[in-house]
């Protein structure tokens, strides 16, 4: 009993070790310690897969702990372990097994292992499939973006392994659609492939089309005949227009199945290696100055049997004759490229679609932005007549107005509340006082308008850079207008455009409102139709403009807020938007403000377009534009809606 009990206790002891041993780190370790040591990248592969593929907890702790350059090998015996800096030069080792620490050992008795960039990026491959189901959200994000970053065909099981057990909604949402495009490029079953490309045609993201598009990529080959083992894309036929003979024939060159063609380095080459007693060929060398000559003389060269004859068209068209030439898929799956071509076709349909919604969108947005920057504009010029090259330094106002306003409310949200009626107040009371100083002196007399108003904006100009300077200066929109609007990767808008479309709708039903609803509108209408009637119905004609035009000022520079948000802050801002007001006032129709949004509508939509046929010049979609304008007035100079009255007449 007593020997059979001792020979149990044995049998139990061996196991207990071999387990031990099983679900030890470092045996593993030492089967690849020559490699790990040496970390070359062009040879580490295998002890890195040996030691992921284990399945032990500690793989994870002791890849991480490599990254970080804390693992550190015992001269002595060979030994892996982590290093933690001591004291002097010495440093305390921990078991990656046992996670105790074994000892203090100076510098000089160990070798710390330093992978470079590349093995760094091997081993975070490696941890990906242990990150996917770890604890911690961030280190799980983090291995979703290291396999979108270098995708493997190794990493799509241990990722849909972590799928079901993943508690975030989130982030499980990411994993299946990850699994998707792994399941695309790398699953060995042909009808999982094509199910899940099926399932990701009608997504319009990026990352779809990248997974796709390598499936599609075709290679030109030639041989004798078509082989049956290969995924044939089609069969190209040689003096086709997108195939010509001599790309057929190079094709030939290029796979060893034809001699390549005598080029004219070839000849010069020959000739000056067969130079006898000044001649070659029977043709003195001073005589072989053209190309003629020199064919001759190498021509008479391969009739000796001294160089290779020339390639006849004959040969090539024998050549071309006896062989067949196709295009062939790199994915080897005919599903499966049939499928990609399906699915990127109804991609490319609706990614069109959707850049004409984002093309519609920046038109619209730009449409807005004019219409705000001529609302003003189409007030003055409308009811007084009056060219005012200044009102582009009225938006300049504005933007400053509202910077001024920031420096003391740092709140952007509240400033910019404050700053939209202080910039109308601070333009209105210039504008007043422009009109009362200056305008009201001129007018009837338009060239002098033009050019006293223009003097205005000069020295406008000058009066901002010297209170703030020649630098941009920053007007902040509020935390919520940063970022976009996105419906998918191919469209999207800005939130601070949407305001300022947002805030173009507020300004077009007020003025309505003013002008349908309030005695200042009666007046202005009436002043506008027929100055003199409406001065005899006791109209104060004077008073009339004068408002008129503070009211544009003012609209002005609300305006310029508005624009200051995403546009740099100058001096110089103004003159970015005064050919535009000018242009959509005048498209539009003078004085009217559904021609001003008409105007501000198809200027908007004009240079949009213009610029996404010739994307790389916007200058010369300017140019573009303002000929069309000049086209579009000659046959409506009254513009789009022509106003009735006094300016009917004019």
């Amino acid at each position: 009993m007593v020997r059979l009990f001792l020979a149990g206790l044995a049998i139990l002891c061996a196991c207990l070790t071999a387990n031990a041993q099983e679900a030890s780190l470092q045996p593993i370790l030492q089967e690849h310690q020559e490699i790990i040591a040496k970390s070359s990248r062009k040879t580490i592969k295998p002890a890195i897969d040996a030691i992921a593929s284990s399945g032990l907890p500690q793989a994870q702790v002791m890849l991480e702990t490599w990254a970080a350059k804390d693992m550190w090998m015992r001269k002595s015996d060979g030994l892996f372990f982590s290093g933690q800096k001591g004291e002097g030069r010495s440093y305390e080792l921990t078991d990656f097994d046992t996670g105790e620490v074994i000892g203090t050992f100076e510098k000089s008795d160990l070798k710390q292992l330093k992978p470079n960039s590349g093995i760094r990026s091997m081993i975070g491959t490696a941890l990906v499939q242990f990150q996917l189901t770890d604890p911690d959200r961030a280190k799980r994000q983090a291995a979703l973006q290291s396999i979108q970053r270098d995708p493997e065909g190794a990493l799509l099981e241990p990722l849909r392994a972590s799928i079901e057990d993943e508690p975030d909604a989130e982030m499980k949402a990411q994993k299946q659609r990850l699994e998707r495009l792994l399941t695309i490029g790398y699953d060995e079953d042909t009808a999982a492939r094509v199910t899940a490309i099926e399932e990701m045609s009608g997504d319009l993201s990026v990352d779809v089309r990248a997974a796709l598009n390598p499936l599609v990529v075709t290679k030109r080959q030639a041989a004798a005949e078509l082989p049956t083992d290969v995924n044939v894309a089609a069969v190209l036929d040689p003096g086709a227009s997108t195939f010509s003979e001599t790309e057929a024939y190079d094709l030939l060159i290029a796979n060893d199945l034809v001699p390549a063609l005598t080029s004219s380095e070839d000849i010069r080459a020959a000739l000056a290696t067969n130079i006898e007693v000044g001649r070659v060929g029977g043709i003195p060398v001073a005589q072989l100055n053209t190309d003629a000559a020199r064919a001759k003389a190498y021509a008479a060269l391969a009739e000796a049997g001294t160089v290779p004859a020339f390639i006849t068209q004959a040969q090539i068209d024998a050549a071309l004759d006896s062989h067949v030439f196709f295009e062939t898929y790199s994915e080897p799956s005919p599903e499966v490229t049939a499928a990609a071509e399906k699915a990127l076709e109804q991609i490319e349909l609706k990614v069109g679609l959707n850049q004409t919604l984002d093309l519609t969108l920046d038109a619209i947005s730009l449409a807005s932005i004019y219409f705000l920057a001529a609302i003003g504009l189409a007030i003055t010029f409308g009811v007084m007549g009056v060219i005012n090259m200044a009102h582009g330094e009225f938006i300049m106002m504005g933007a400053y107005t509202g910077y001024v306003v920031q420096q003391f409310i740092p709140d952007h949200t509240l400033s910019i509340i404050v700053a939209i009626p202080m910039a109308f107040a601070v333009t209105f009371a210039m504008g007043v006082a422009m009109e009362r100083l200056v305008i009201r002196w001129l007018y009837a007399r338009p060239l002098e308008t033009l050019l006293a108003t223009f003097g205005i904006s000069i020295a406008l100009q000058q009066l901002a850079k010297n209170i703030f300077g020649t630098q941009a200066r920053p007007l902040t929109a509020p935390g919520w207008l940063n970022g976009a609007w996105v419906l998918n990767d191919v469209v999207s808008i800005s939130y601070i455009r949407i305001a300022i479309f947002v805030l173009a709708l507020i300004f077009l039903a007020l003025f309505l409102y003013i002008m349908k609803r309030t005695r200042l509108g009666l007046e202005m209408r009436a002043v506008t139709q027929n100055p003199r009637m409406a001065a005899s119905m006791g109209i104060n004609p004077g008073r009339v403009n004068m408002l008129t035009f503070g009211l544009g000022s003012g609209i002005a520079g609300i305006a310029g807020v508005a624009i200051g948000l995403f546009a740099k802050v100058t001096s110089d801002l103004g003159n970015d938007y005064i050919v535009q007001s000018f242009m959509t006032v005048v498209v539009g129709g003078v004085g009217n403000i559904w021609g001003a949004l008409a105007g501000a509508g198809m200027i908007g939509f004009l240079q949009k377009g213009i610029e996404w046929m010739n994307p790389s010049n916007t200058l010369a979609a300017q140019t573009y534009m303002i000929i069309f304008i000049i086209i579009f007035i000659q046959f409506r100079p009254r513009g789009i809606i022509a106003l009735k009255g006094r300016a009917a007449g004019d």
